[in-house]
């Protein structure tokens, strides 16, 4: 399959069901480090769940509603970026991400989110992305910020997390704010 290069070493992949027992080795290393913000860590606790996330973003794809990608440093898989949701009618799309901290701080998620990006707004057309994140998680929103969204405005106490109810902030990107596609 495609892997496409995002710094020394490390990797963009398509995420999928056959990659079920990597992706919850992944999830045991990063648990408590990936659950302190998102809910993943908490939905994907052994080999049926980590197969069954894997293949409902697998029907995502196969009705264009979505996608997963894994991101591979030193071959070995550390995190990942998605598509939580693609509308192609409405144009709109959510982006989403999350790491292990031994990867965390070189920009491979900033990098990841960038190929999504580009091949949403340049080869599908995309009209709008989304980022939502905790306002606790400051790391993710400034990924949102490194990628040129917009903050838009904070859903407050709308999600509950570990028995906390978080406050989420609403990041976006349009169309015309995202960089034109490199000329051949």
């Amino acid at each position: 399959m495609f892997s496409i290069p995002l710094a020394d070493d490390a990797h963009l992949f398509s995420l999928e069901a056959w990659h079920a027992e990597e992706f919850l080795a992944h999830m045991d290393r990063g648990r408590e480090y990936i659950g302190e913000h998102i809910a993943l860590a908490d939905v994907v606790t052994d080999l049926d769940t980590a197969r069954g996330f894997l293949s409902d973003y697998a029907q995502k794809t196969a009705a264009d509603g979505g996608r997963i990608y894994g991101i591979r440093d030193g071959g070995t898989l550390v995190g990942g970026v998605l598509f939580r949701t693609f509308d192609a009618r409405t144009g709109t799309c959510e982006v989403g991400c999350w790491l292990e901290p031994t990867s965390a701080g070189r920009g491979l998620v900033t990098k990841a989110c960038r190929v999504l990006l580009d091949w949403a707004f340049h080869e599908r057309g995309m009209h709008r992305a989304e980022w939502y994140a905790s306002s606790a998680n400051k790391k993710s929103l400034a990924v949102a910020e490194r990628l040129g969204m917009t903050r838009e405005g904070v859903l407050r106490q709308n999600q509950p997390h570990h028995g906390i109810r978080q406050d989420t902030e609403v990041w976006a990107v349009l169309a015309h704010e995202w960089p034109p596609a490199p000329t051949a």
